[in-house]
């Protein structure tokens, strides 16, 4: 995996190979990056990126320049690699060992942009499930974004705040909004 832009631009990161882990493509990260760049200046927002894995996401938002970062994983090999790694690159990313549906339920916390990236595996309902918390515990701030990643076996559409979706190879990223 590679940094698209900004500060690190095209530095390769190399994440341990027994993670239980499915990056997001460059291809689909460049392209998701592109549209997040016509809505959000990056070194203004308060992100959270859920399920982070090896951190791509939360990585590429440092690199442009977001200070305020907040990556939750379930598993320690993940959120270990994640403070490593962003302490090597010296980003502020705040490293949460927590499952997530319980971090959610539990966080006082309020974000510009969730990015959520749940195993590929979940059905439907733990996809929508993650949607539902956000908008029950309103973790998003005014004018905020969740975006789930999932496959094109999945179809959230149907969800209240659902406001359309991308498609990039075998990857979708579905988009939410509070209004």
């Amino acid at each position: 995996m590679r940094i698209i832009s900004g500060k690190y631009k095209g530095k390769r990161l190399t994440a341990p190979k027994k993670l239980p882990v499915r990056p997001t493509t460059d291809m689909a990260k460049e392209a998701l990056f592109n549209i997040l760049n016509n809505r959000f200046y990056f070194d203004e927002l308060k992100v959270l990126d859920l399920f982070s894995g090896t951190g791509n996401i939360s990585f590429e938002f440092a690199s442009r320049g977001t200070q305020k970062i907040t990556a939750v994983d379930g598993h320690q090999g993940c959120v270990r690699y994640i403070s490593k790694t962003a302490q090597e690159l010296d980003f502020t990313i705040n490293t949460v060992k927590s499952d997530v549906f319980k971090f959610l339920q539990k966080t006082p916390e309020k974000f510009d942009l969730i990015f959520a990236d749940p195993p590929y595996d979940f059905d439907t309902e733990q996809f929508l499930n993650s949607a539902n918390l956000v908008f029950e515990q309103e973790l998003l701030l005014d004018d905020g974004l969740l975006i789930i990643e999932h496959s094109d076996q999945t179809n959230l559409s149907q969800h209240p705040k659902f406001s359309g979706q991308r498609k990039y190879g075998g990857s979708i990223f579905s988009f939410f909004e509070v209004e």
